[in-house]
């Protein structure tokens, strides 16, 4: 089964821009990471979907994933923002489950900038303690994010429940990041959640505008251009790895989806290097 790469064990920030060097499909293919990430969008706008569900994001959004979490976003060109690497060894009280914030309120947006731009000012530092007082500005963004949550909470309600459909996507997706390189078919993961494949297919696309065969074929390319792209894993390696019969099949699949071989895409993507 192919492990999701180990975060560095640091806290960092990234411009969300630089998340796209390499190829928009960094970002905007199918994926899963082993720490928390927060995506601040501070211009632009776009779609985000996040364990099979699509919201639109905009302007002063906050969208929080949990580790293991499959999402992908439009990466257009003006989509700017901050995202958080959490690292592998946070020590955080975070959410369990995705959450998108709507920041409307100034004082909250002003306090959110304040905090990230404290992070980043002790991550470039050479002070003494530095390391330390970045990780303590992190728990300041824990208390933010808390906050923030519970604010969201004592809202009225919008009127707006989570669907069936949208449940039953975000089942899917969980199964999915677990198993996408065994080699399972739609029908399989359909039977292992008690529908049909055709009542998979439904709920996928009402959630994400994605049919359930796209999300799988989705985060498997994504997977087979990480490895051809940051590993030196021979390509019939990766066919293997992925779940595919033959490395022909593999080669013809990759092909149909991307315009290139799996060698012409290594080749193509310079010299392996480490993901973020």
């Amino acid at each position: 089964m192919t492990q999701i790469p180990e975060p560095p064990p640091s806290l960092r920030l990234t411009p969300i821009p630089r998340l796209a060097a390499g190829g928009r499909w960094r970002v905007e293919a199918m994926r899963s990471l082993r720490e928390p990430l927060m995506l601040w969008f501070t211009q632009g706008q776009g779609r985000i979907t996040v364990a099979g569900n699509t919201r639109g994001f905009g302007t002063h959004n906050a969208v929080f994933i949990p580790p293991g979490t499959m999402h992908a976003f439009e990466m257009k060109p003006r989509v700017q923002g901050t995202a958080v690497f959490f690292g592998r060894d946070h020590g955080l009280d975070l959410p369990d489950e995705p959450r998108h914030l709507r920041v409307r309120e100034a004082v909250a947006q002003k306090e959110l900038v304040a905090v990230l731009d404290n992070i980043q000012r002790e991550l470039e530092s050479d002070r003494p303690a530095s390391d330390r007082a970045a990780r303590y500005h992190l728990g300041l963004l824990g208390v933010w994010l808390e906050r923030q949550l519970a604010s969201e909470e004592r809202a009225p309600s919008s009127g707006l429940r989570e669907s069936a459909a949208r449940r039953l996507t975000a089942r899917y997706t969980g199964l999915l990041e677990r198993d996408f390189s065994s080699g399972m078919g739609v029908g399989d993961y359909a039977a292992a959640l008690g529908v049909t494949p055709t009542h998979l297919t439904r709920a996928c696309k009402a959630a994400c505008g994605r049919a359930a065969h796209e999300l799988l074929q989705d985060r498997v390319l994504y997977e087979a251009r990480r490895l051809l792209s940051e590993t030196r894993t021979p390509v019939k390696e990766v066919a293997r790895q992925l779940g595919f019969s033959s490395p022909a099949y593999f080669t013809r699949a990759f092909q149909k989806r991307t315009g290139q071989t799996p060698s012409g895409f290594r080749r193509a993507s310079g010299p392996a290097a480490p993901g973020s």
